[in-house]
């Protein structure tokens, strides 16, 4: 009986120990912050609907290193440049390991141009051609797998509702 008596007390102190740190990992995960749902980025085809898993890259430095070095994408992730305003662009794929297609959009989410597999390791530039706010680089290939065209649109917290 006196150990029993012993262990409620810790039991409980555990148990409320677990009960915090659990409460502190949803909290995290819930998207305090605004941060967590910017990590999906959704292109609406006529095909269907194909979110992406995706890194933001919003700072001269992100920009500039990009998806560079990397030896895989999985077919359902990519990096999301946001230059905060609309602008010319201009891409290369020095460094970059693996092919990429790239989505050059405008700050309503609306598919301006599409780039479809750029050759790794190429210093060819590969322009824009209209100001957009945002590129979404995305495995070689799967623009036209999922039926992606100019004027579909990608829904992100970022992009401006009209």
């Amino acid at each position: 009986m006196i150990f029993s008596h012993l262990a409620r007390p810790a039991l409980m102190a555990a148990r409320m120990a677990f009960a915090l740190v659990a409460l502190a990992v949803l909290s995290a995960c819930s998207g305090a912050g605004g941060t967590a749902s910017e990590d999906r980025a959704v292109l609406h085809t006529a095909s269907g609907d194909y979110a992406f898993s995706i890194e933001i890259a919003d700072d001269r430095e992100e920009r500039a290193k990009g998806l560079m070095f990397r030896t895989e994408l999985k077919p359902d992730a990519g990096m999301l440049f946001d230059y905060g305003t609309e602008q010319l662009t201009s891409f290369w794929m020095q460094n970059t390991l693996i092919p990429l297609d790239m989505i050059f959009i405008g700050a309503d989410g609306v598919v301006k141009n599409i780039h479809v597999n750029a050759r790794p390791l190429d210093t060819t530039s590969i322009p824009s051609g209209v100001p957009v706010r945002f590129v979404l680089e995305i495995p070689g290939g799967r623009s036209p797998e999922i039926g992606l065209k100019v004027g579909d649109r990608m829904d992100h917290p970022r992009v401006v509702k009209p």
